[in-house]
Parts: structure tokens; sequence; C-alpha cells
């Protein structure tokens, strides 16, 4: 069975320009994560959840060749002409969509819908030949940390089907503060969420994230880190690995490995 991932995306199309907001090897390292990350086998499809994308449904995207959203702004001109030709599948669509009626979740196929940078930019680096089906799924716009995990545990009998869950995101996300003022906070959040993804009772600490050091301050809005609810909620009791970790911005960002 494939492993559950919880990646972060970077800053817009961060990997693919000369970044000029810092200094100019600030996404070096992340970017050098996602290229290591192409593993083997690879996987029959991908299902990714963003944090770019809320629906009052579980949505997913059903286009059998889906367009590219590029929701960014004040990047260089070429980063607007970015291109990542993989197909979509619109079988595994209506498969991830059965599960989730399935357990009463809210659910609806999206036939337009394109691939917002949270899916392309890492997978540009991730799966670079675009051969493998994607599926991207919304988050829903509670932003309920249970009813994400719901969604993942729904999902869980995928992972026998050989599609690989990616959930992309940022462990931390809190634009105003990217610099010094996000050291102190973002370690502390980073140091919470290493603990729940190992604990014995993750699930339950992860639905109460919001409580943990430095929680607001790491994310004053939490789309960023619900993908990662719907990983854990795939995933089996075993703790979860610490696959990459470093200093962005003067913040601690991390991914975390989850086991099916």
């Amino acid at each position: 069975m494939q492993p559950i991932d919880f990646i972060p995306h970077g800053g817009g199309p961060c990997f693919f320009m000369d970044w000029t907001m810092g200094p100019a090897d600030t996404w070096d390292n992340m970017a050098a994560f996602l290229r290591a990350y192409n593993t083997q086998p690879h996987p029959k499809a991908i299902l990714l959840i963003s944090g770019h994308w809320e629906e009052s449904a579980f949505s997913l995207t059903t286009h059998p060749n889906p367009p590219l959203i590029y929701d960014y702004s004040g990047f260089p001109p070429h980063t607007y002409k970015l291109e990542y030709n993989a197909p979509g599948s619109p079988d595994l669509a209506a498969r991830a969509a059965e599960l989730l009626q399935q357990s009463n979740l809210p659910t609806r196929l999206d036939p337009t819908r394109g691939w917002d940078h949270g899916v392309f930019i890492p997978l540009k680096l991730m799966y670079p030949d675009a051969q493998i089906p994607i599926v991207q799924l919304s988050l829903h716009n509670s932003l309920d940390p249970a009813l994400h995990l719901r969604a993942g545990a729904a999902l869980k009998p995928l992972l026998n089907e050989g599609v690989r869950i990616i959930a992309s995101g940022m462990s931390y996300h809190n634009l105003r503060q990217f610099g010094p003022r996000a050291a102190a906070p973002s370690e502390a959040f980073d140091q919470w969420l290493t603990q729940a993804l190992t604990a014995e009772d993750r699930n339950a600490q992860l639905t109460h994230w919001a409580s943990a050091p430095s929680a607001r301050d790491a994310h004053p809005r939490e789309e960023h880190l619900i993908p990662l609810m719907v990983a854990a909620g795939a995933a089996n009791p075993a703790p979860a690995e610490k696959i990459y970790t470093d200093h962005v911005m003067g913040a601690r960002v991390s991914a975390f490995r989850l086991h099916p």
C-alpha cells in the first residue's frame, strides 16, 4: 500500500522563479525534498487535498485534462505560463465520491474545476513526468477537523487500490509573521504537532489542534493545516514520521508521513 503524506507546497510558484523576497536559496531545501520524493513503485493514481480549495461539500475534480489555476498574484509573468499536463481520473473521482457518500459525508463532483497551485506546483517537482492521473479533493468550508478526519477514514480503501493520498498545505502558515517573529511560535507548534502525530490518541489531539501551543500564531486560519486531518484519518494508528524539516523565512516547516 502507498504511504500517506502531508507535504509543504511553498509560497506561490516559489520553486520556479528567482526568489527576491529574501535569500535566493530560501526554498532550495524544500525543493530538494520534493524532487527526491519520486518514490517507487509509482502509484496508480494520486488523490491530493490542497489548502486552496474550499466548498460546502467535499468536491472532486472529474475533468479528464484539468486546466491549471494560477491562484497567486504579484509573481513574474512566466509563472503564469507554467504547465503540468498530467491526466485527471474521472473514475477515481467517482470512486472517492462513492466512499465519502457511504460515510454520509456531503459530496459533489466538479467537471470544470482545474488544479490550484497547491497541486501543480509541488507535483511538478515530485512527479515531473506528469504521467500519473490526479484527482483533487476540496476541503469542506467548515474547516472542521473531525469532519476531515472522517473523510480520510472513508477514503482509506483507496490505499488498497493503488492510490496515493497526499495532503498539500503548510505546517506553519502565518503570512503576516514570517521572519524573526515566526521562530518561537513555529518551533512550539512544530514540537506539538510532531508529538501529536506520534501519540496513541493522535486523532483526538488533532481534533483539538487549536488548543496547542502557539496554534493560532502558526495558523491564524487553518486551511493549510486541515489537509493533514484527511491524511491522518486515512492512516493506521502507527506513529507518523517527520520526513522533512527546515527553517523557511524564519519559520520551522515540516512534512510528515503516515502509514496505511
